[in-house]
This record gives C-alpha cells, structure tokens and sequence, in this order.
C-alpha cells in the first residue's frame, strides 16, 4: 500500500520523521491571508514525497491567519500524517527579504521551498521539483504559478524566448537589457500550461527550461542559497520593497544556476495581492552597490 492511500484509508497518527531524516523544510510566509493559506496547506497535504516540514510564520494581526479554523485543520492533518510543522510569529514587520530570511534561518533540511499563502500544489509537484534539483544539481528549480483563468487566453507572442536547458543547466548573469530578462513574459497568465501541453512529457516526468526568475514556488539548494548570502540584503531596503526574490535568484544563478520546470503544478490562487507598494525593487537597490 503506498503512503498516500495509507493516509486517506484512515491509518492516521504517524510518527514525524526524524530531523536528519527531513529533506525538504518548505517556509511560508504569511499575513493576513487565512482561506489562502488553508488551500496552500491542503496541497501540501496531497504531497507524498520526499520527507518535508512545513515552517510557517505568521506577521498577521493577533496571529489570525493561523488562528483560522481552515487552516487549523490542515496543519492536524499534516501532522497527523507525520510531517513536523512549526509555527512561528513574527510581529515585527521589517519586509519581505527579512521575513524571508527570518524563515531562513530557521531551516535546516538540504533543501529548502520558499513558497507563497496563495498557491496551490498539485499532488507530486514537490516530488518533482526534488528530483529535478537533485538530477540537475544546481541552485534552485522552480515551478512558476499559473492562473488557470487565462487558459482561454493563448499568448504565444510572450512565448519567443522559451527555451528547454539542453544538458547541464550552468550559471547565467541575469539583468535587465540582458536576452536571458527577455523571458520574464514567460510566465505571465497560464503560459506555462500552454507550453507543457505542447510537449510530449511523460507522467511523472520534467523538463528544464531557461529563466529570468521564477516567483511563489521555488526550491533552493539550503546550502548555495546561503553561500550567495540567503536575502541577507534585508537590511539595505525600507520596509515597504518588492522583488526580493529576484535578488536572491540572481545571486544563486551567476554562481550555481538555476531552472523552471514542466509541467508546473503550482496554481496561483488569483488573488489580490497584499504587496501594494511597489515603488522599491530590491534589484535597484541591492544589485547597484559596488
């Protein structure tokens, strides 16, 4: 019997892993935002493998969202399959790339899955992000979400740079004006879907293909990410920035690279965003010092 039919016929209760045991650390964080996050939880209970631990900080009003009923269910179900979770509340808002590397900081598995309250991880997702990190040996992989309310809407003209990785993915400098910021369309509306779906991937399988970036759902190397300094660049932005994840894929990629994959099981919610101020882009401002 496999571990997901032993988890829905009812065998709940099973013991967490030991620490060394856990490969994945998958950090989420969130504010304010709770029927999201009971959605983004309940894929990842859908997930079988590898071994993972969710750590969860919450910067929401009186810890509400993990307050949720919702969401308390899903965090018993995760633990009543076994899989450690943490809960953290982090009060003080200094930013994004801060609570980033507040979650950061408290990982401690090889590999390590930022992954946003609104999104949504189809069963074997994380499975294949592992293996395709692990296979491809470089600083991260993505699956870029996708909103699966434009799969009507066909773009082909933001697909001309799309572009599989044809042996070792090797690294990239990655800047505006450059060819390789040229695939940022990439990943606007349902694309990707649109590009899998013209592929002939067989089930369980991937391909690589070339970045600019990848949001929402990306698994780093635990160990290159902190090699390029994590988001410790926090301290250079004022509270109100966004972009930090760009930051932090581009300093992993000139030195380890990086890739998307297909099929991409990540759904974007569709939500409104809770990053209104966009005035700062951490890449302005970090990636202009000497």
């Amino acid at each position: 019997m496999t571990t997901s039919s032993r988890r829905w016929s009812g065998e709940w209760g099973h013991d967490a892993p030991p620490p060394e045991s856990v490969e994945v650390d998958v950090l989420i964080p969130t504010i304010g935002r709770a029927a999201e996050l009971a959605v983004t939880l309940a894929g990842l209970a859908a997930q079988d493998a590898p071994a993972f631990r969710v750590v969860l900080s919450d910067q929401s009003t009186d810890a509400a969202a993990t307050a949720h009923p919702a969401v308390n269910a899903m965090l018993r179900v995760l633990r009543a399959q076994g899989r450690p979770v943490d809960l953290l509340r982090h009060a003080e808002r200094r930013g994004l790339a801060e609570h980033r590397q507040f979650l950061l900081d408290r990982s401690s598995a090889p590999a390590v899955l930022f992954l946003d309250d609104d999104v949504w991880l189809e069963p074997t997702a994380l499975q294949r992000m592992h293996d395709a990190l692990r296979e491809l040996r470089c600083g991260f992989v993505g699956q870029a979400v996708q909103g699966l309310s434009y799969l009507d809407d066909r773009r082909d003209h933001e697909r001309h740079a799309f572009e599989l990785w044809d042996g070792d993915v090797v690294p990239e400098r990655v800047r505006p004006g450059t060819s390789a910021h040229d695939r940022w369309p990439l990943h606007n509306a349902a694309n990707l879907a649109h590009a899998a779906a013209e592929l002939d991937i067989p089930p369980a399988g991937w391909r690589a293909y070339r970045i600019a970036w990848v949001g929402a759902c990306v698994l780093f190397d635990r160990a290159a990410l902190i090699a390029c300094g994590g988001f410790d660049f926090w301290r250079d932005l004022p509270e109100s920035h966004a972009g930090e994840d760009v930051v932090a894929q581009w300093r992993v990629m000139e030195r380890f690279g990086g890739a998307g994959i297909l099929p991409s099981g990540a759904v974007h919610l569709e939500s409104p965003t809770t990053i209104t101020d966009r005035r700062v882009e951490a890449a302005d401002v970090v990636l202009a010092r000497p």
